[in-house]
């Protein structure tokens, strides 16, 4: 089987000393994903050392480690770990001849990624890659890349930030052919003045985009001139998406059907309709900027409709489960991993659909919103009452208010609870689920609230 980095591709990219000799077929930080004959960056952050589970990720069966000091097994050493796992990432992204799309926003980044590496994994009948998990940050997405095969046809990066100038530097390692960006909303608001910062910093992303590349833009969304603006002065190649009608890719019709959403699109002049098996009107935009990537990568329309109509919910992002409650049954919604104003709004609006017995939110604090977090928690009342929600549970401080604003007579839910923690929340849930029950768990993922999505399936998610 032919390496994913051979040991003289890893010397001449890291530049460092040699002790011992190895070829391995992936790449990991992680002691605990190691696999046989894998490579280790024993990293240093803020809290941990990697070189403290050397002995781990060997006994695990690793083949060799980046190291910025001597360890009695093979390995490389460098004057800085990290340097070198991203000078790694450089070398992936010169050597490969696949088109490279990245993807950002402030919400929707990580089921995007997905839904592409789907269809353009289809398309190229298995030679497509992507970040896995939400590796999105200044390690993940280095490592994504060098964890790329050499003989890929495309590569889907997710990336992240939450500070000016993150961006920025993502931007110049992954050098995408193709930039998304999902929506701008005020998540991590708390670290920019306001939205347009927000826009400027995504914007970023335009930034090294390879010559000749795409930008693709939402067209729905109030900061697209802003956007559009930034995209050509690195770009005449832009794309937009949405339900406008001036969107180049946009939403024709769309109506519920048996699975999910039978859509039709328009992608510049062609026409296109599609199942989306993924519920929800955020979803529906977001199958759009993956036509619009698809067919600015080269792809196939067709094979990306396929594959949108077959694709599972993601854990923490929409995956519904049917759960065991008394003698019956009820369905469990998990938005469990993250929250920022605009995706609660959505899911909420998501609740809003179901039919047959009772609606419950279970909502934890959204994270990273500054002088303005009552504000936007206090404004999920409206959407709660209009979802016609039955039982609203609310998780965490930041929650307090809107707590506060419902006792005083604030339009919402009728029957409503606070809780601190996650743990505090399930108790109280459990005691008051009944057969047929929908329930969403949605929140920013330091509340915790995934123990509730164990908890309540068994596991399973």
């Amino acid at each position: 089987m032919t390496p994913l980095w051979t040991f003289e591709e890893l010397l001449a990219a890291t530049g460092g000393t040699a002790a011992g000799h190895f070829d391995v077929p992936g790449v990991a930080f992680d002691s605990r994903e190691i696999g046989a004959g894998d490579l280790f960056f024993a990293l240093k952050g803020a809290e941990t050392d990697g070189h403290r589970f050397i002995e781990t990720a060997f006994a695990n069966g690793a083949a060799g480690a980046i190291v910025s000091q001597p360890v009695p097994f093979p390995h490389i050493l460098v004057s800085d770990t990290m340097q070198a796992l991203e000078a790694l990432g450089h070398a992936s992204r010169a050597r490969t001849k696949a088109k490279i799309i990245g993807v950002t926003g402030s919400a929707g980044k990580t089921g995007t990624k997905e839904a592409l590496y789907a269809a353009l994994d289809r398309y190229s009948r298995g030679r497509a890659h992507r970040s896995v998990k939400s590796y999105n940050n200044h390690v993940g997405v280095p490592l994504s890349l060098a964890r790329m095969p050499a003989d890929c046809d495309f590569g889907i990066f997710e990336m992240g930030m939450n500070h000016a100038g993150e961006m920025r530097a993502l931007s110049k390692i992954v050098r995408p052919d193709v930039a998304i960006i999902t929506t701008i909303a005020p998540a991590h608001i708390e670290f920019f003045k306001d939205e347009r910062a927000i826009a400027d910093a995504k914007a970023e992303i335009f930034e090294s985009l390879a010559e000749g590349g795409t930008a693709i833009l939402p067209a729905d969304s109030p900061h697209y001139a802003r956007l559009r603006a930034a995209a050509e002065k690195y770009t005449g190649n832009i794309l937009s998406f949405g339900f406008s009608a001036d969107a180049d890719v946009r939403v024709v019709d769309h109506m519920p059907a048996e699975g999910g959403t039978l859509i039709t699109a328009k992608v510049r002049e062609n026409m296109l309709s599609f199942t989306l098996s993924q519920p929800g009107a955020h979803w529906i935009a977001n199958s759009m900027a993956v036509l619009a990537a698809v067919f600015a990568a080269g792809g196939d329309l067709a094979s990306a409709g396929l594959a949108m109509a077959e694709m599972g919910c993601l854990a923490g992002r929409g995956a519904r489960h049917s759960i065991r409650i008394g003698d019956g049954t009820g369905v469990l919604i998990d938005e469990s991993y993250n929250a920022n104003p605009a995706s609660m709004l959505a899911t909420i609006g998501q609740l809003g659909q179901a039919s047959g017995g009772r609606r419950i939110a279970v909502l934890g604090s959204m994270k990273e919103l500054g002088a303005k977090s009552a504000q936007y928690h206090c404004a999920l009342a409206a959407p709660l009452a209009a979802a016609k929600v039955d039982f609203a549970l609310l998780v965490g401080q930041e929650m307090e208010i809107l707590d506060e604003e419902l006792k005083a007579g604030v339009e919402g839910p009728a029957n409503f609870a606070h809780c601190a923690t996650a743990q505090e929340a399930l108790a109280l849930l459990q005691n008051y689920l009944c057969a047929s029950d929908t329930i969403l768990v949605k929140g920013s993922n330091s509340m915790g609230l995934s123990s509730i999505v164990s908890a309540l399936t068994g596991g399973k998610n």
